[in-house]
């Protein structure tokens, strides 16, 4: 089994680009044989990647979702819009498996998630802009590098193709 985990920034831009490119990469991964897919939880381009592997799965049924998340969903979307927060309790009732760093959220417990999504990647699929150096999808394409881990990311092909 080979393993794609996601990152990426919560606002996002050109979605319908995005959302085109990322259904296309995430199809040619599946050729390639990627078969378990993980990502954080968090809204914006997580959610993306989220819905657009539980779209695939029915072209592509024995794909998986895995969801690893910081604390306990309530938590987690305690400040979340009505729109996010009911897409999100979708997208988990849907998903594969769901891992919990902690059951209550903490300063450290999304460095703790990032953490674990690469410890599962055989490679990143990510939307990072290169400018939001102290983000968390920063930190998560930093740890990728430092284990020589093979990166996509999308915010490039997207700022490539559009100039």
């Amino acid at each position: 089994m080979k393993s794609v985990s996601f990152t990426g920034h919560r606002r996002i831009e050109n979605t319908y680009e995005l959302r085109y490119r990322l259904r296309d990469t995430v199809s040619e991964l599946i050729e390639q044989g990627y078969t378990d897919f993980y990502a954080g939880g968090a809204y914006g381009f997580d959610m993306m990647c989220e819905q657009e592997v539980l779209f695939l799965k029915t072209e592509y049924p024995r794909i998986k979702l895995h969801l690893v998340l910081p604390c306990r969903e309530k938590e987690l979307t305690r400040k979340w819009n009505d729109y996010d927060r009911s897409s999100f309790f979708m997208i988990m009732d849907m998903s594969d498996s769901v891992e919990y760093i902690s059951e209550l959220y903490f300063k450290g417990c999304m460095k703790l998630r990032n953490e674990r999504l690469i410890e599962y990647a055989d490679l990143l699929l990510c939307y990072y802009d290169n400018k939001k150096n102290a983000s968390g999808t920063g930190q998560t394409v930093r740890l990728a590098q430092k284990k020589n881990i093979g990166i996509i990311n999308l915010a490039e092909w997207l700022d490539f193709s559009f100039l």
